[in-house]
């Protein structure tokens, strides 16, 4: 009887502490009068690094400082390697992380995502018309050399779906464009938003591409999935945000549409 009650009272604490924890990010946040963000700051016109690293632009940066702003808080803006922003996201170094990141079944069963606030899909940057209008079965050819950034979907995308393909691994954003720019690979493969807006940005390089989304791509907020307090903020915030017009208004500020 004394080793039952024992139990009992264990699993009660247990799951008081649970409730406790679960409750406490939001509580923090307005405590410390501050949001971090994780972003990778390597996919223009998503999240951009600037002043060698220590801050950050774009449509996902916007978003996040009118979380922030609809708290009443900081943003204070951490930058890692878009391979590292989950870990980050784990050990508690971030609060939520926006990086034009994809949610897929495997990041889902790590953390926690709300949205998508925004639906995407892969497409080609390059210099090459017939190679931009390809499908995916004309792409998986072994004379086919793509660069993609490491640790993103469309590395996967490539590894999975079009194996015979050399896919090239970079960290930067910047570092594939001068590899497609300098005739290194055929073709850069990411996400349409990042397609258009390196299109219009490079005019002088001739870069084309055809937004016939290779893949589904629903991008979405990733938050801790113990924080239940901040998933619910978050939902109600994008909920209202798509309410009164804020995604029409970044879309049409970073990606010109």
């Amino acid at each position: 009887m004394l080793n039952k009650i024992i139990k009992i009272t264990l699993i009660a604490v247990f799951i008081l502490a649970t409730s406790v924890d679960a409750s406490s990010k939001m509580q923090d946040i307005k405590e410390d009068g501050k949001l971090v963000l994780g972003t990778s700051g390597n996919m223009t016109p998503m999240t951009r690094s600037i002043n060698n690293g220590k801050d950050a632009v774009g449509l996902d940066i916007d978003l996040a400082q009118t979380m922030a702003d609809t708290m009443g808080v900081k943003l204070v803006i951490k930058i890692y390697p878009f391979d590292k922003l989950i870990e980050a996201l784990k050990d508690g170094d971030v609060d939520i992380v926006i990086s034009n990141l994809t949610i897929t079944p495997k990041r889902n069963m790590e953390v926690a995502f709300v949205g998508p606030y925004l639906k995407s899909g892969k497409c080609l940057i390059t210099k090459q018309p017939d190679l931009a209008s390809a499908q995916k079965e004309e792409l998986n050819n072994a004379n086919n050399k793509m660069v993609v950034i490491k640790g993103s979907t469309s590395q996967k995308f490539v590894e999975m779906g079009m194996p015979k393909v050399k896919a090239i691994t970079v960290e930067s954003q910047e570092e594939a464009i001068q590899m497609v720019r300098d005739s290194k690979v055929a073709a850069m493969l990411t996400d349409y938003p990042i397609c258009a807006a390196v299109v219009l940005n490079n005019p002088e390089d001739n870069f084309v591409s055809v937004f016939s989304n290779l893949s589904f791509e629903p991008i979405g907020i990733a938050i801790a999935p113990e924080n239940t307090h901040l998933i619910n903020w978050t939902q109600n915030f994008l909920f209202r945000a798509d309410s009164v017009g804020l995604f029409q208004a970044l879309s049409k500020k970073w990606l010109g549409r």
